[in-house]
């Protein structure tokens, strides 16, 4: 299919479906366990309906946000996915071009498969980080150094993987760093030739950015045993209050689910929180971030930015999120999907269509603007 062919997010998925290996398509799509949690986002949003309004004139409209002081193009974050590169070589840059041309941010992981430097000097645009605390903090204040001194406006910290979820597609799959050959994945490989040629040409893709800080490892465990072997369980609020001090920019605290985390953060003065079951890759059976959206949002009485993630695939998903309270909506696999399709241009698209659909469910709304869709547009089904 052209990638201007494509007129929703779920053709992107259809697409990278059909590009991708088995073992890729599954560490992008796949959640923890018997991902309950997967489907359960996805039916929660669902459950949200929305309420239209008319007449109202919105002839005038302008899908623009102000984000930490800054303005974006719409209420869209292209957010953290690890080892992206999988997908197609230099899947981050692709991510982080789309956006700068675009106007919204970009959040690069820890676990990049490019280095920091690459994603700085191929985009201009708005770039954040997502930091996953090291057990040795010599090194992620090493990591925080470099982060500031390419430009990245703030950090991401991300709490919600004291230990790694347990991803039984990625055990069943073999999926590993390097990658290990069995005759079903040279199979699969063979049978997605385009794939196989790129990855030839640049290379098989590695933890870029946790290679430079710590070279050699990881040379067998499957992904979520390779971060696992990196995360520290033993994080604390006081943790996170360390890295306030030694980080000047902008901090997000990403993972919340209780109200009771999210009170904590605003009466600790973090910059904003990111609501979010990790897109059910950990806590099996989590609840929906979307359902505890609302909760959150009053808990917190606008003491901070709320941004939130987990599911979301549509404009009007998007919609239900700016009703709920959020300021903004992080997308995952949505914009991955259109990597994987058709690299920057994929993901282009892929926000173009995403900004269509808010604008189309503004109007029918009756909001000029996106933070002008209210609560009382949105109702629970029972």
């Amino acid at each position: 299919m052209r990638i201007a062919d494509h007129a929703s997010i779920p053709d992107f998925r259809e697409s990278a479906r059909r590009a991708l290996p088995r073992m890729v398509f599954d560490f992008i799509d796949g959640g923890s366990g018997s991902e309950a949690t997967l489907r359960h986002n996805r039916a929660a949003l669902d459950a949200w309906h929305l309420l239209a309004r008319a007449p109202v004139d919105v002839a005038v409209r302008g899908t623009g946000v102000q984000l930490f002081g800054a303005p974006s193009a719409a209420p869209f974050v292209i957010g953290p996915t690890g080892l992206a590169g999988v997908a197609r070589p230099g899947a981050e840059i692709d991510l982080a071009r789309a956006a700068a041309a675009f106007g919204v941010p970009f959040v690069m992981s820890t676990a990049a498969a490019v280095p920091l430097k690459d994603v700085a000097r191929a985009s201009a645009g708005r770039r954040w980080f997502q930091l996953y605390l090291l057990r040795d903090r010599a090194l992620t204040r090493q990591l925080l150094d470099q982060v500031a001194d390419l430009g990245f406006e703030l950090v991401e910290v991300t709490v919600d993987c004291a230990v790694p979820g347990t991803r039984l597609r990625d055990n069943k799959n073999g999926f590993s760093l390097p990658f290990t050959w069995t005759p079903r994945k040279l199979a699969s490989v063979a049978a997605h030739p385009r794939w196989a040629f790129a990855m030839a040409r640049h290379g098989m893709p590695q933890l870029a950015i946790v290679a430079s800080l710590l070279a050699g490892h990881a040379r067998t465990a499957t992904i979520a045993e390779t971060m696992g072997t990196l995360l520290n369980a033993a994080v604390t609020w006081d943790d996170i209050a360390w890295l306030r001090d030694h980080w000047r920019g902008k901090l997000v605290v990403k993972g919340l689910i209780d109200p009771a985390d999210a009170r904590e953060a605003a009466r600790r003065g973090f910059d904003g929180i990111v609501v979010s079951n990790h897109g059910g890759r950990q806590l099996d059976g989590a609840a929906a971030a979307i359902d505890l959206l609302p909760e959150i949002s009053d808990a917190v009485g606008g003491n901070l930015t709320v941004l939130v993630d987990s599911g979301f695939r549509s404009g009007t998903d998007v919609a239900k999120a700016m009703a709920l309270g959020a300021q903004a909506v992080q997308l995952g696999r949505s914009t991955l999907y259109a990597a994987a399709a058709g690299g920057e241009a994929g993901v282009a698209q892929a926000l173009a269509i995403l900004r269509a659909e808010l604008d189309t469910a503004m109007a029918l709304l009756g909001a000029a603007q996106p933070y002008a869709i209210g609560r009382d547009r949105v109702r629970r089904a029972p």
